[in-house]
């Protein structure tokens, strides 16, 4: 345990997939962790196992030197500073606000201008890497910020994620790399369902398919990872279908301010918005794959099936 864990006091709001593992690293790391959530309850659950639960980000931000935001879009950030018992008013000046969804580059921007009005410092830091690798602490996390940010909460981002990349000196590249990355995963993740739906279509067996790709060239991390859930006929959604409906439409919004072609993502947009109309919104993002026709889908154990 370093000596700034001992004393620096961190809190995390937003206890979802990626949140709580998180939260539950930094304190297996050493640090005194304050979190909210939503959910009532969810802030309870962790702090029995040590830490202290808030009631709302403003009780939490109190008392506090980082505020670690791991919700789910821009809106929901704007809620957690702005919003009624909001972050942002609670906050010290000096204190550090690490913003780590998915959001629109200029949007990051715009937020750390606005903390830097009230002396809050700022780091856009996006995260990857799923839940596993959150509460592993082996995360990826996108970042940009001050060196004054860097220097107040850099050991926070080093105790949080396996690699923390430290990708300019104010917000903006941070979201800008998590945007291209999650250009690849949306487009992966749309092409191994294609290829898997083809396969099946031809009938070739789920499991050869998936035994044969994942050891030639045309695997993916995506495929590999997505494509047993589908195997599994397991829907439960690690990452929601509507999570790149949002993250996508991101992708192309940056890209259509400069005019710039992006043929493969907008077409695994359309597949993502499809699958979300037809009622798989809050699914696995692998159930993309249902909106091919004509091909039955490996069912789950003690399931009656996908189609």
């Amino acid at each position: 345990m370093t000596t700034h864990a001992q004393h620096a006091k961190v809190g995390v709001i937003g206890l979802g997939a990626m949140g709580l593992g998180v939260a539950q690293t930094l304190r297996n790391r050493g640090y005194q962790v304050h979190v909210c959530d939503v959910r009532p309850g969810a802030a309870a659950d962790f702090a029995s196992a040590g830490g202290v639960a808030c009631a709302h980000p403003a009780e939490l931000a109190a008392q506090v030197d980082v505020v670690v935001s791991v919700v789910v879009n821009a809106a929901q950030t704007e809620a957690v500073l702005f919003g009624e018992h909001g972050a942002a008013a609670a906050m010290r000046a000096g204190s550090t606000f690490v913003m780590c969804s998915t959001v629109d580059p200029n949007w990051s921007i715009a937020l750390e201008a606005r903390l830097a009005q009230s002396g809050v410092l700022y780091v856009d830091g996006p995260i990857s890497g799923g839940a596993a690798k959150a509460a592993a602490g082996q995360m990826t996390m996108m970042t940009s910020a001050t060196p004054a940010a860097y220097a107040a909460a850099g050991a926070v981002l080093d105790a949080m994620a396996g690699k923390v990349y430290r990708l300019g000196d104010r917000a903006g590249a941070g979201s800008k790399v998590k945007i291209i990355n999650q250009l690849l995963a949306g487009v992966h993740i749309a092409a191994a369902a294609e290829a898997m739906a083809l396969g099946l279509r031809e009938g070739v067996d789920a499991a050869a398919i998936y035994e044969v790709i994942t050891h030639s060239a045309g695997n993916s991390w995506m495929f590999e990872n997505r494509m047993a859930h589908v195997l599994a006929g397991d829907y439960t959604p690690l990452s929601a279908v509507d999570i790149f409906v949002k993250d996508l439409g991101l992708v192309l919004d940056t890209a259509r301010a400069s005019k710039f072609p992006l043929p493969l993502a907008a077409t695994a947009h359309q597949m993502f918005m499809q699958a979300s109309t037809a009622g798989y919104a809050k699914e696995d993002d692998s159930a993309v794959i249902k909106i091919f026709p004509g091909i039955t889908l490996p069912q789950a154990a003690n399931d009656g099936g996908q189609r």
